[in-house]
């Protein structure tokens, strides 16, 4: 991704998920350092520590424990800071037409859904790679 040195906030509680990301990342040479949250609460710890780098891009799943996805979105979207403007991708599972109008409604940058084959996986991350390369972000 471009942006180097800058994270990418990986909002995700399976274990699996979280290393099927890693390895994709790994796979397509992205260098940007992956910081991790199990979930919502703690993300938003981490997205609020003082004198962090904000990550260039936030990939959130929707089912977690504690704080899920929406509950997520909701509150870094209504935060009155440049939180608000950082670009959130949904990596999730969930096939729900409600998931996807309020994620949207939320103004997620896109949402897609994690496909099973490894493949398609690493194909998918290719996609929100290059993307994210040609983006220009606020600063």
């Amino acid at each position: 991704m471009k942006h180097p040195g800058k994270p990418i906030l990986l909002v995700e509680d399976d274990q699996i998920d979280t290393m099927t990301v890693m390895r994709a990342l790994k796979e397509l040479h992205v260098t940007n350092p992956v910081e991790k949250a199990e979930n919502g609460e703690a993300a938003l710890a981490l997205l609020r520590q003082p004198g962090a780098s904000p990550p260039c891009l936030i990939l959130l799943d929707l089912n977690m424990p504690v704080m899920g996805g929406i509950e997520f979105l909701r509150v870094v979207k209504a935060d009155d800071s440049p939180l608000r403007r950082i670009p959130v991708v949904v990596l999730t599972t969930s096939e729900e037409q409600q998931d996807k109008v309020e994620s949207f409604d939320l103004g997620v940058a896109g949402y897609i859904r994690k496909p099973v084959d490894y493949q398609r996986f690493v194909d998918t991350m290719r996609t929100i790679n290059a993307y994210w390369t040609v983006s220009e972000l606020p600063e």
